[in-house]
């Protein structure tokens, strides 16, 4: 079975940096897309940047390209988001989730960690 889980979540000042992690557990199988998604209360879930496992593919939205890095070590299964500058809008819950297809849709994705919390005040 395959499970994710996040981690790195906090609150920052505006500009300021974070790391999350997502650590794949349980089956990992073959190559694979694991994407990044951020959640607003009343919006609809935003992709935020995806990493193929197999190489080094990797794609970005245009609100955080420059900004935010994804990154993994096949070493330990765990899959990280490098998030400078940030900004109050940046603030959401934060989703790791692993498809087939590292497009930025979520329907894309079948299976997803329980979120992060970010928030970054100004």
């Amino acid at each position: 079975q395959v499970r994710l889980k996040e981690s790195g979540g906090g609150s920052v000042q505006a500009g300021g940096s974070l790391r999350l992690s997502c650590a794949e557990l349980g089956y990992i199988g073959s190559s694979h897309c694991i994407g990044w998604f951020r959640q607003v209360p009343g919006k609809e879930r935003e992709g935020v940047a995806s990493i193929y496992t197999g190489g080094d593919e990797t794609h970005y939205a245009d609100s955080v390209k420059g900004r935010f890095a994804i990154s993994q070590d096949a070493a330990t299964n765990t899959v990280y988001l490098q998030m400078n500058k940030l900004k109050p809008e940046d603030t959401a819950i934060y989703y790791c989730a692993r498809g087939t297809s590292c497009r930025l849709q979520e329907y894309e994705y079948n299976f997803w960690g329980q979120g992060t919390q970010v928030t970054v005040s100004s």
